[in-house]
């Protein structure tokens, strides 16, 4: 398969939407590291016209680098939950007072009923979840992102739907959405 060079003004033109996509899945932190990972990516491995159109390619690559992001990121902080009751200091120093009033603000951030919902789908229906929510991408050009028909992208949608429907029940805010 002869793969192409990657178009020159291809950063220039999807940089802003690849770094929206991932920053709403994570962190503008961490958005600002991963999207340009993004297209060190795509110039390493080139485009091929046979793949697909180069939009959706890109949202496959921020796919792939956000699950190995979170994947990393669960592996870290296992490891810092066996440890915190080990090393844990006194609850006299102000240190520890300050560390574990961040680690509650940080975790509040992902307690919510939704992210609560998302986390309960498999990873394959969250994906095109976030893909089309955040992304805005079409049935079509998911299924370009993630190699997968776009008759199976509508089944795990529809899917996902029900599942965070169910999930949610009444404290559902974004129910319009979803029926998109």
């Amino acid at each position: 398969m002869k793969r192409l060079r990657v178009p020159p003004d291809l950063f220039d033109a999807h940089f802003a939407e690849i770094h929206r996509y991932i920053a709403r899945r994570l962190s503008e932190d961490v958005a600002d590291d991963l999207a340009a990972e993004v297209f060190v990516v795509a110039l390493d491995g080139g485009y091929d016209p046979a793949i697909g159109a180069v939009r959706p390619w890109l949202y496959g690559i921020a796919t792939n680098l956000v699950a190995r992001h979170r994947r990393t990121e669960i592996r870290r902080w296992r490891a810092i939950s066996r440890t915190a009751g080990r090393d844990r200091g006194s609850h006299d120093d102000p240190a520890d007072h300050e560390d574990q009033v961040l680690d509650r603000v940080t975790a509040a951030r992902f307690t919510g009923p939704l992210a609560g919902a998302l986390a309960g789908l498999k990873q394959r229906d969250r994906d095109v979840v976030l893909l089309v929510a955040l992304g805005g991408l079409s049935h079509a050009e998911v299924g370009e992102a993630l190699r997968i028909p776009p008759g199976t992208v509508a089944s795990r949608l529809n899917r996902a739907r029900k599942q965070l429907r169910k999930a949610l029940g009444p404290i559902n805010p974004f129910k319009e959405d979803l029926d998109g």
